[in-house]
């Protein structure tokens, strides 16, 4: 019984691509019905294999042949994917297009691409995408939902580096000219495209048993490769320049985001080429980061005994230490000044206030620090009162 029907799907199927055909044919434009033809003849509803190169060259060469060809080519291959219910279809659908990004000329790539930027008729989305006919085409429809994203984020990538990632090999020279904020956002982009790739549909990944199935996961890969390659040069750019708390915060969010895909991706990649100095790269950067961090944070202050045995300080602080640590605040340069302490606050939570004067000729405002009770010299004395004041001298002001 499961195998009649199976015949009769496949029978169903294969008179609508037939019908396609002659529709197509019987068009009135012959460059519209040529441009028609190759795009059915590409994503038949057969499964048992992806689009030939044969079939996908005639596409692209069909889209290149006048001025008014690539968009009429896009429009072709956007109204297969929008009108079809068949998982098998959209799928290969969504395969031509993705080679069309990666092997097509500029005017295929860039009417491909107007949708991600500005809006119009290549819209990808397919999020909603279901084809229940059968318990496989049901499986194979999370395959489409995952992919359209995929290739959405691809293009949307390529925007944000301003080339498309084929082409990343010719444009080192871009990266080490760029400043700290650009190579920081490019980075976020980039790790966005790989959260988007380890979002494969987990529970149907032995779909990829399947040729048709198994090509899209090698064609993303390649694009993976591409993003590697794209992560690596900013991480090495990045790691030689000096940088704020709040842009090692920022890196290392995106860092900790890129090292959660990795499980699921070595699910999708399985028996393919793995990168370990990719991840080492991405582990030790993040690493040094978070330690560049801290010694920033732990120079908020230094003191320096003077050799008239008067306190002095030096504020070497690059950030402000009373603002959240993601939050630079400009410091001023100070040179050596003496402090005179005028007076000490105990709170009930031993929290110790201390309002500081520079003795200079256009002193500042005072600056406040905060201590600990038990950072305080000898000349201090401890207080249970709610609020008391304690009259100072000096005091020891230890380095974090």
């Amino acid at each position: 019984m499961a195998n009649s029907k199976k015949r009769l799907k496949r029978l169903a199927q294969t008179l609508k691509d037939k019908a396609s055909v002659m529709a197509a044919a019987l068009s009135t434009k012959r460059h519209v019905s040529s441009i028609r033809l190759h795009v059915i003849r590409a994503t038949t509803h057969a499964l048992s294999a992806p689009p030939s190169e044969d079939s996908i060259a005639a596409v692209i060469a069909a889209g290149h042949a006048t001025h008014r060809h690539p968009r009429l080519c896009i429009d072709a291959l956007m109204e297969r994917l929008h009108g079809t219910r068949s998982a098998t279809v959209a799928l290969k659908c969504l395969y031509t297009l993705h080679n069309v990004a990666a092997k097509g000329p500029l005017t295929l790539k860039e009417q491909l691409s107007s949708y991600p930027s500005y809006g119009g008729h290549n819209f990808l989305n397919l999020s909603t995408f279901r084809d229940d006919s059968d318990p496989e085409s049901l499986q194979l429809s999370s395959w489409v939902r995952w992919y359209a994203a995929v290739l959405e984020h691809s293009l949307t990538v390529s925007r944000v580096l301003g080339y498309y990632l084929e082409e990343s090999n010719h444009q080192k020279r871009l990266v080490l000219v760029s400043s700290k904020a650009d190579l920081l956002y490019k980075l976020e982009a980039l790790v966005g495209f790989v959260e988007e790739i380890s979002h494969v549909p987990e529970e149907s990944l032995q779909l990829q048993r399947r040729e048709l199935v198994y090509e899209v996961v090698r064609l993303v890969g390649e694009n993976y490769r591409c993003v590697q390659g794209e992560i690596i040069i900013r991480l090495e750019e990045i790691g030689g320049r000096e940088m704020d708390v709040g842009e090692l915060n920022e890196m290392v969010g995106y860092l900790a985001r890129l090292e959660e895909s990795y499980e699921k991706l070595v699910l999708l990649f399985v028996n393919r080429r793995k990168n370990n100095g990719f991840w080492d790269l991405v582990r030790n950067t993040k690493v040094n980061a978070i330690k560049k961090k801290k010694e920033i944070q732990g120079k908020w202050l230094t003191v320096v005994t003077g050799a008239g045995g008067g306190n002095v300080v030096e504020l070497t602080r690059s950030t402000n230490p009373f603002l959240d640590p993601v939050q630079p605040g400009p410091v001023p340069r100070l040179s050596f000044a003496t402090l005179v302490f005028d007076r000490v606050l105990f709170s009930p939570f031993h929290l110790l206030a201390i309002v500081v004067h520079l003795r200079q000729p256009q002193p500042p405002p005072p600056l406040a620090f905060h201590l600990h009770p038990s950072d305080v010299s000898d000349h201090s004395r401890h207080c249970n009162d709610p609020v008391s004041i304690v009259h100072l001298q000096s005091i020891t002001i230890p380095i974090p």
